[in-house]
């Protein structure tokens, strides 16, 4: 546990969770792989920041106020060019609290699901499924303790009823399950190293194309 870690973690408390930009530099702090991104406040801020990332750029707003982003229309994906980077900045600003917003590159793949609870009698508890915004419809997911290895990993995935999304369907390529499977092993360990200073950790979606995983979102409940 880095002591920049702990310090992301203890200056989150007053709200309970930890902010999107907050959380990627916790997840990369403890080895985890995560898309550059930057968090901006101003105009010019964007506007190096797209400089710096290239376009096309996924957008999300940083508020404590804010904590399912989505369902305020608090996400911006597929942002193509300055003009549409400004307005979108300058409605994210106007939210609740807001601090401004996340910008990353926009990543593809199928949306997966990685996350871990800490129970009080087992300790950390890692799930993987099929993710995004459908996840508590579907509710298709594999629950392990952790820490996992990759052949674990791999095991649980592919006993996912969607499993056919990830390794090949109707002509679509495979994503990189052997990367997938490294990453939710390597999360288990994260998992374990954080123990019951979190209640739970949801890394969603985590993009799986067939060049490797993209880590898109992540929220740390205190």
């Amino acid at each position: 546990m880095t002591p920049r870690t702990l310090q992301i973690i203890e200056s989150s408390r007053p709200a309970g969770w930890v902010l999107e930009p907050l959380a990627k530099e916790l997840l990369r702090e403890q080895g985890l792989p995560v898309p550059a991104g930057r968090w901006v406040r101003t105009p010019q801020e964007a506007e190096e920041a797209a400089l710096a990332l290239g376009f096309p750029l996924a957008a999300k707003v940083v508020s404590p106020a804010v904590l399912h982003k989505s369902d305020v229309g608090g996400v911006a994906l597929h942002v193509a060019d300055s003009g549409r980077l400004k307005s979108v900045l300058e409605a994210f600003l106007a939210m609740e609290k807001s601090e401004g917003m996340y910008v990353e590159r926009m990543g593809s793949g199928v949306e997966v699901i990685v996350g871990s609870r800490f129970d009080r009698q087992f300790g950390p508890i890692v799930l993987v499924g099929l993710g995004g915004t459908s996840v508590e419809i579907y509710k298709d997911v594999a629950i392990r303790m952790a820490p996992l290895d990759a052949a674990q990993a791999r095991e649980a995935i592919l006993g996912l009823k969607g499993a056919r999304l990830l390794t090949g369907y109707r002509g679509k390529p495979a994503a990189d399950l052997e990367a997938l499977a490294g990453f939710v092993a390597a999360f288990s360990e994260v998992a374990m190293a954080l123990g019951d200073r979190i209640e739970s950790v949801d890394l969603n979606p985590v993009l799986c194309s067939p060049t490797g995983v993209t880590l898109a979102d992540a929220r740390i409940m205190l």
